[in-house]
């Protein structure tokens, strides 16, 4: 039974109104957070009274049907969280980040995480930072957002929903069970016509990658040889797809006024569609002109006026003048697939008899808005002076993941004049190629019994074994916990030992740096999809070992063997392999009572393992010449 006057549909729409409105008293649970802490705060729930009108159907509760369990937990997504085993800087869900980082932070570059929108009832994490806390802390909020729309999901019944389906493949055992399920495979031409011509019309109001950039009149041409080398107009240049051609165009020089092809008009006057099929027209700009001579000497006009092909008699033969031979174009796009500027540049010349048929040169380029080019480090060899390229593999079979930092991919310990490893603890030293750098500090230790004293300045550890560290550790009265050893600030007292575990455990990460890479690139601009290319680093590790003593890495020695590669003109540098070695010596534990310094270095040496350099030949041909059966009648 349903209120009279009221609509099926209405009366349902209003129980589901009535049943989404009741739930917005959700309690959120705060969490404040500091150092390295993913862990998710829960959120209570309690029982909504129910307001639905009298004598309507009630509304699906949670009783009625499964709830929908989410795929990704919404408390450990960290979209912002791309550098492994770095802190990204804003990122306040980076578990790598601790309470030192959020000091630096300004905000949170992603403040809300969410689940699936399309639910009527969604989790979602809200993070904020706390500067008022000294350290600074980050704010973990996980709530219970509600979805103000009545077309969402309630509840689902249908759990393969939430997940894709991992289709059955066909195999000699069940193909016949799907034959049956299928409707068979059929192919009507007519049909195929009709779904490629309404694929090739971009039906959304952006362009796409590979998409025909769409003129006022059709297209934007861009020329390019097809089945020869002869230049074809009708080819499309296609959105984000660089390209650089040549081509040849077979020409009478005496009808060289009338070839469109020859002429600037043809490049710059079209005007471009800033989306597919708009009304809004981007104008192509002549940026630059440049005036090819006969002997090949090049002179850059200062206006940008439109020229056109000129035949021009110069005695016994002609010439053509303001003759197109190269075309550059430069489109500059937005993120939201748009274009919003088009520049173009020419290259025009003369031509004479002699040069028919004409080569043409052509290329398009596309530049993203507000963006900035990536620096490389060679094109391609590595230039003297320029960091190395270095990266991550997360998985196998992905690309590599590198640093927005080029100086910070590759990196040694930074040498200052105190010669103190913990005074600039995270200030790297970029490894350049060609360099042979060399830098290192010291740590000091004591052998008497555990107290804590201050001498020039410095305070000192007199523990079995431990270091000497600089008063910057202690940024607070609370206490720092170093494995067994606890260190009040307050009191400035040590309890406990520092075992040696952790002091190499120190030295190591004072060597290596926060995530040393694992792969090198090859050439300064290789790219990072190429996993093939690029050159894995070799671990070494030698030791010697003593009886009754610490091991404790003392060097890293780098080195990185290159070799010339391509042309004997212009030979580029290329990477062919890289070594580190992990040197650890043997630091006696006894009670001598001398105070004991530890020597810590690293070493980067570049090797030139190019072979001979021998000019190359092209090889003699080789004469196949018979002779006569009887050549050599009657002797043979």
């Amino acid at each position: 039974m349903r209120p009279r006057g009221l609509p099926p549909l209405l009366v349902v729409l209003l129980g589901c109104w009535a049943s989404v409105s009741a739930q917005t008293d959700a309690t959120p649970a705060v969490t404040t957070e500091g150092l390295n802490s993913t862990e998710a705060a829960l959120a209570t729930f309690g029982t909504f009274p129910s307001t639905r009108p009298p004598g309507t159907p009630r509304a699906p509760g949670p009783s009625s049907g499964p709830r929908p369990t989410p795929v990704t937990d919404v408390a450990v997504l960290c979209v912002c969280d791309l550098s492994p085993a770095q802190c990204d800087i804003n990122c306040c869900c980076d578990p790598d980040c601790s309470s030192v980082d959020f000091s630096v932070f300004s905000a949170c570059s992603v403040p809300v995480v969410t689940g699936d929108s399309q639910f009527c009832s969604q989790k979602a994490v809200i993070y904020s930072l706390n500067f008022t806390a000294n350290p600074p802390q980050r704010v973990f909020e996980l709530v219970d957002q509600i979805n103000p729309s009545i077309f969402c999901i309630h509840i689902t019944n249908y759990k393969p929903a939430l997940s894709f389906i991992n289709p059955e493949v066909p195999d000699e055992n069940n193909f016949d069970t799907l034959m049956k399920t299928s409707d068979g495979f059929t192919l009507n031409a007519e049909s195929y016509v009709s779904f490629t011509t309404k694929l090739d019309i971009p039906t959304a109001a952006k362009y796409e990658y590979g998409v025909p950039l769409q003129t006022s009149d059709s297209f934007l041409r861009f020329p390019s040889s097809l089945t020869s080398s002869l230049c074809t107009d009708n080819n499309p240049a296609a959105f984000l797809v660089n390209q650089a051609v040549k081509c040849t165009r077979k020409i009478n020089l005496e009808q060289c006024e009338e070839i469109e092809a020859l002429s600037m008009a043809f490049y710059s006057s079209p005007e471009i569609l800033r989306v597919p099929d708009s009304r809004k027209k981007v104008p192509i700009t002549v940026q630059s002109i440049v005036i090819q001579s006969l002997n090949k000497t090049l002179t850059r006009r200062e206006d940008t006026d439109v020229l056109q092909p000129t035949l021009v008699n110069a005695g016994h033969f002609s010439l053509c003048v303001n003759v197109v031979l190269e075309v550059k174009y430069s489109l500059t796009y937005t993120d939201a697939g748009e274009v919003t500027k088009a520049d173009l540049s020419f290259v025009l010349g003369t031509v004479s008899s002699v040069v028919v048929p004409l080569q043409q040169k052509f290329e398009i380029h596309f530049l993203q808005e507000n963006t900035q080019p990536v620096p490389l480090s060679g094109n391609p060899g590595y230039v003297v002076g320029l960091p190395l390229a270095a990266g991550f593999q997360p998985h196998k079979g992905s690309g590599i993941i590198q640093t927005t930092n080029r100086y910070g991919q590759l990196t040694i310990l930074h040498s200052t004049t105190e010669q103190d490893c913990l005074a600039l603890e995270g200030v790297r030293t970029p490894v350049l190629f060609g360099y042979t750098m060399q830098s290192g500090c010291k740590l000091r230790a004591f052998n008497r019994q555990m107290c804590l004293r201050r001498d020039m300045g410095m305070w000192r550890f007199n523990a079995s074994p431990t270091l000497a560290m600089k008063p910057f550790l202690y940024r607070s009265s609370v206490e720092h916990s170093l494995g067994n050893t606890v260190l009040d600030s307050s009191s400035h007292r040590l309890t406990g030992a520092l075992p040696c575990q952790l002091v190499a455990q120190k030295v190591k990460s004072l060597l290596w740096g926060q995530g040393f890479p694992d792969y090198v690139a090859p050439f300064g601009n290789s790219q990072a999809q190429d996993m093939l290319d690029w050159v894995p680093i070799h671990f070494i590790t030698q030791s010697f070992n003593r009886k009754d003593s610490c091991q404790l890495p003392g060097a890293l020695v780098i080195e990185v063997k290159w070799t010339k590669y391509g042309s004997l003109l212009n030979p580029q540098a290329k990477i062919v392999n890289v070594t580190a070695n992990l040197i650890s010596s043997s630091f006696p534990e006894a009670n001598s009572g001398n105070e004991r310094t530890i020597l810590i270095s690293t070493a980067v040496t570049f090797v030139d393992v190019s072979a001979p350099a021998e000019a190359g030949f092209r090889a003699p041909p080789a004469i196949n010449a018979r002779l006569p059966f009887n050549f050599f009648f009657p002797f043979v």
